[in-house]
């Protein structure tokens, strides 16, 4: 019968040695991207952390010293973590526009949730141009485009014509089709279980 007892010295060897392959193979593989492009993210689907994320990638851009703009378009006038954080100690660094006025349930004014969304679509646009803004987080925009209130079209021309070197992201449930082939990065947050459905009620530092 073999004996396949090991030592942990041997242990150590053949993991390094995985590890040193596995390293190689990384570097062959990142030898070929050298591509340099600013970026179309889409952050959608039922689950929890679209904004979070986005204003993650807000957070270091300002890290990093890069101009930057939000633009909501559906969450209202409530003081939020981001919010207050950017004005207050960012705002020379990101400008910061809450257009919406809340949820629709919340306003149940048509009229007015699409004047403040082509509104605040009219701001997006001249950050989107701006070749001195490098990322642009069009928030809950994915929601107007599904009531209506803005067309897929032209968000889609004015992505089309933004700089070369500037990422804009969209957040926000039901990303339409042809946003999701247009853009270079699409991510789906997937809800596996949250505790609303058990009571609990939006929290600050998790929701808000």
């Amino acid at each position: 019968m073999q004996n396949t007892h090991t030592t942990p010295e041997a242990d150590e060897d053949r993991h390094k040695a995985r590890m040193q392959k596995v390293a190689a193979a990384r570097a062959r593989m990142m030898e070929s991207k050298t591509d340099e492009r600013g970026l179309v993210i889409v952050h959608t689907g039922k689950g929890k952390g679209k904004s979070s994320s986005a204003f993650g990638m807000i957070f270091r851009a300002i890290a990093h010293g890069m101009p930057s703009a939000v633009i909501q378009f559906i969450k209202g006038g409530m003081s939020t973590g981001e919010r207050d954080l950017i004005t207050t100690h960012f705002s020379d660094l990101c400008a910061f526009h809450t257009m919406g006025e809340g949820f629709t349930w919340v306003t149940q004014d048509k009229i007015r949730d699409i004047e403040m969304a082509r509104a605040g679509w009219e701001i997006a646009k001249r950050y989107i141009a701006d070749p001195a803004c490098r990322l642009v987080l069009l928030d809950e925009i994915n929601i107007a485009l599904r009531y209506g209130y803005l067309a897929p079209e032209e968000v889609l021309e004015a992505l089309a014509a933004k700089p070369a070197d500037s990422h804009v992201i969209l957040t926000g449930r039901n990303a339409p089709d042809l946003l999701i082939a247009a853009a270079d990065l699409v991510t789906e947050m997937t809800l596996v279980k949250h505790p609303f459905r058990d009571g609990v009620k939006a929290q600050p530092g998790i929701e808000f």
